[in-house]
């Protein structure tokens, strides 16, 4: 078996790269191999540490090793910009994790990896004081994965030649009090009062975590890291520009944000209607499904203007384009991710909320909802090719109409 280590950072991790480690996860799979487990559990009080322990991965007892795999799948699962991020280390930064990160990587020496994510963990601890004791858990070890083979009548296995991944993976969980419960003594026939003391590690639910280095096309991109987040949209800043030393990095929700922004000041007292909206999404999905981009194109500046222009707004201009970037976003350079900021395209992924209905469209058919004005009332108004029914009974069209005032004539 040939394994073959690659660097490179000329593209883009995806969600089949993570799908492909994060399945590889489970217990007796031969095509992950775990060296060591690191532990290193945190007081709150102090901020300190106080204790730490290694230990090859596969003394652990198969229930523990299982545990563990759970937590380590979960800080490898969401979807990207809103749980995952992929983040660029920052350059010129004493003492920067990535130098601590590759050397731990590649050492040959347990002691001298566990002092590398010692000097990780401190940084954790710098200026920051938690809610709960916590523990930070990294792994060393690599994944295999085969390569395929160039025709059915190749003699090889698709398993003698592999595309070798050597990563360090960290997930930090936090701690908790015991449930205190009352048992029966089946032997002593009497009610007891259990009283454990020891804290509870909650691996279910870690609240950070990193995969380094970040993988691409089974290529290792030493350049990045895979920022795992507690919850979705929410991003440890401290973690990630503190202790990772990444550059800072906006959210799927917050890049849609920012370009809606924009829009808005580009068209400015331009009225953006339910069709121009609905044609600034098709003209985006358009460039997302011709992007030779597998999955997540960006939109650039030009891109933005060529989009607004085809959607009908008017008066777009490149100078306009470009002011309102300076302007929402202090950066002409910045890049959407074309996914961030239109809803899912081929689902009822769109909310209009009301106080006496909540109505779910698709992009697409955006177009075809109206708000008008009758009579002094607001309506909303649905284009729709069939008759309505409503718990199983069929309405009936009603025409509009609107009686004139009595002084025309």
């Amino acid at each position: 078996m040939h394994a073959d280590y690659q660097l490179g950072s000329g593209t883009t991790l995806d969600k089949q790269d993570i799908s492909n480690i994060r399945k590889q996860f489970k217990v007796d799979n031969d095509l992950l191999n775990i060296h060591d487990i690191f532990n290193v559990y945190i007081m709150k009080e102090s901020s300190e540490i106080y204790h730490h322990q290694s230990m090859p991965f596969e003394m652990l007892e198969q229930d523990q090793q299982e545990l563990f795999m759970e937590n380590f799948k979960k800080v490898l699962s969401g979807k990207m910009d809103e749980k995952l991020f992929e983040l660029t280390f920052q350059r010129d930064v004493e003492n920067n994790s990535q130098l601590l990160l590759h050397q731990g990587l590649l050492s040959n020496d347990s002691k001298e990896f566990n002092e590398q994510m010692l000097r990780l963990v401190e940084k954790m601890l710098k200026d920051k004081q938690y809610e709960h004791d916590m523990v930070v858990t990294f792994i060393r070890g690599e994944y295999m994965k085969p390569m395929k083979r160039q025709s059915e009548e190749a003699e090889d296995s698709d398993r003698d030649t592999v595309y070798s991944n050597p990563f360090i993976l960290c997930s930090v969980n936090k701690t908790q009090d015991p449930k205190k419960e009352l048992l029966f003594d089946y032997a002593e026939k009497e009610f007891k009062y259990n009283i454990v003391v020891d804290p509870i590690i909650n691996l279910k639910a870690p609240i950070s975590g990193f995969l380094f280095p970040s993988i691409t096309d089974n290529a290792a991109d030493v350049n990045h890291v895979l920022y795992s987040a507690g919850k979705k949209n929410e991003l440890n800043y401290h973690f990630i520009e503190d202790v990772l030393n990444a550059e800072e990095m906006m959210t799927a929700e917050q890049d849609k944000l920012v370009f809606e922004e924009i829009v808005k000041n580009v068209a400015g007292d331009q009225p953006i209607n339910t069709s121009t909206l609905s044609n600034v999404y098709e003209e985006i999905n358009r460039v997302v499904e011709e992007s030779e981009e597998e999955d997540r194109p960006a939109l650039d500046v030009r891109d933005v203007e060529n989009v607004l222009t085809t959607s009908g707004i008017e008066g777009v201009n490149t100078e306009k384009v470009e002011a309102a970037f300076k302007t929402v976003i202090d950066d002409e350079r910045h890049e959407f991710k074309a996914n961030n900021v239109i809803p899912k395209y081929n689902s009822k992924s769109i909310k209009i909320e009301t106080k006496i209905a909540n109505i779910a469209i698709s992009p697409q058919d955006l177009r075809h909802v109206r708000q008008v004005h009758f009579n002094g009332k607001r309506y909303l108004m649905m284009e729709v090719e069939e008759n309505t029914v409503i718990e199983g009974f069929e309405m009936i069209p009603e025409a509009l109409t609107q009686k004139a005032p009595e002084n025309e004539e």
